[in-house]
């Protein structure tokens, strides 16, 4: 076997050195793989990282600039030019964990696999608001059991492009990503179920995932995610699951709340002290998982802007396309990718 490693990059300088030197420690030799990295027309100083990693490192690394497209095209592009015959897709904010492409090939030979899809991680050397995002979005208290961190997730499972693949036979049958400006993986990974292709969820296989690195990124972020989720219900309902609307909901529940609360804080104050002690709660359980004090706080700030982002980007959204039945909208776009 041997395996195409594709990334798109889009300045991400401070990041792409991480990915690249964790590709050079895999413990699977640097024959066995190449790694691709799409620059998608990056203004600031990425191509002199790559290229000077090329230089000093003992790997098969495909540099390739083209203008900026967005991270779906540039993930094809990627395909275009790949050698291998199992394609693996993994993001420039990400590092591979050692054994990453090692446990990978045990699966497949165990498996025989379609394709696959694996978790996302914090390291302790991420900053702590970067490990704090990631417990707001892994932990089954909040958004894991969607997204197939949990071992009984609660939606069905699609392999994300910051950590999946599959092989160029079930490539040439479904073809790549689409043109959506965010949820392409997800629409992939759609098409591939529908395929009948056998898909799996490696828990073991995991990346490290450097996140956003401020609370306004990672309000877009999320908030382009609510969006993406409609746009994906336009294309198949089935991809807009009942579960898909909850943080809607409490979106909703919880600004009436709080609005009730400032009006009247007798009435509603019950309300909104249960909804505020069971965020203190899962602050505090993240905080314990972290082993940091300073964590609880900024828990306090990150779950709520999770929730209220992907909540307010999808109620736009739905109001968008299903009521006002415009075109399909991409959120943030300026300074994001």
């Amino acid at each position: 076997m041997f395996i195409s490693v594709i990334t798109p990059a889009y300045n991400r300088a401070d990041e792409i050195g991480y990915l690249i030197d964790s590709m050079a420690n895999q413990t699977v030799g640097p024959d066995r793989f190449e790694m691709i990295i799409v620059d998608d027309g990056s203004t600031d100083s990425t191509a002199y990282i790559i290229k000077d990693k090329q230089n000093q490192l003992n790997l098969n690394i495909n540099y390739i600039k083209q203008n900026n497209s967005g991270p779906g095209a540039a993930r094809n592009r990627g395909i275009e030019e790949a050698t291998g015959n199992l394609f693996t897709f993994i993001d420039s904010d990400c590092e591979a964990d050692a054994r990453w492409l090692e446990l990978i090939e045990e699966a497949f030979q165990d498996k025989q696999f379609d394709a696959f899809g694996g978790p996302d991680a914090s390291k302790g050397d991420f900053s702590l608001l970067q490990r704090a995002i990631n417990f707001s979005m892994t932990s089954f208290l909040t958004t894991g059991g969607f997204r197939g961190h949990s071992d009984r997730p609660l939606a069905k499972f699609y392999p994300r492009s910051h950590n999946m693949g599959m092989t160029r036979e079930l490539y040439e049958k479904v073809g790549g990503f689409g043109s959506l400006r965010h949820g392409q993986d997800i629409e992939l990974s759609h098409r591939i179920h529908q395929s009948g292709a056998k898909v799996v969820n490696l828990k073991e296989v995991v990346v490290y995932h450097r996140r956003r690195t401020t609370i306004t990124r990672f309000f877009r972020q999320v908030f382009n995610w609510g969006v993406a989720r409609i746009n994906l219900g336009m294309i198949d309902r089935v991809m807009l699951e009942p579960l898909h609307f909850i943080p809607a909901i409490v979106t909703v529940i919880a600004m009436m709340i709080t609005a009730g609360f400032l009006i009247d804080p007798i009435e509603y104050g019950s309300f909104f002290h249960l909804g505020f002690g069971f965020l203190m709660f899962v602050s505090g359980v993240g905080a314990w998982q972290m082993k940091s004090v300073r964590a609880f706080f900024l828990l306090l700030v990150v779950i709520p802007i999770q929730l209220f982002g992907y909540g307010t980007g999808f109620i736009l959204a739905y109001t968008r396309r299903f009521i006002f039945r415009r075109d399909a909208w991409s959120g943030f776009r300026k300074r994001y990718y």
